[in-house]
């Protein structure tokens, strides 16, 4: 009923940027957080950054100072502005919204297909 749908990732080399966006739709009521994980080669799946509708933005420690996430409430969209990358920055980059169904008092969380994130040094 909620589709995430990803997008920006690419090819970069050490140092550069890149700038992902995340654009969430379906039957929504309430966006109550949007957020980016990320999932390296044989390591699990982590939190990037996450943004709730209130209170304060969550940065892993490995990406505070060089990435940026902002949201869109109007148009349930978050976009995550990543400077200054790192080869370890390399993965696949997935987008999370969780809100409430429309119609319902159900609770969603619903996830992106992900989006390529390289980095070469």
């Amino acid at each position: 009923q909620v589709q995430v749908v990803e997008s920006g990732g690419g090819l970069v080399q050490a140092g550069g940027s890149l700038r992902l966006s995340c654009a969430a739709s379906g039957s929504i009521f309430s966006m109550n957080a949007m957020g980016w994980y990320r999932q390296a080669p044989g390591k699990q799946r982590e939190l990037v950054a996450a943004m709730p509708s209130a209170g304060s933005i969550n940065y892993a420690d490995s990406v505070k100072g060089r990435f940026t996430i902002s949201r869109d409430n109007a148009k349930n969209t978050v976009m995550l502005q990543m400077n200054s990358l790192k080869p370890e920055d390399t993965a696949v980059y997935y987008c999370n919204a969780v809100g409430v169904v429309a119609g319902t008092f159900r609770q969603f969380s619903s996830w992106g297909q992900g989006t390529q994130v390289t980095v070469s040094s």
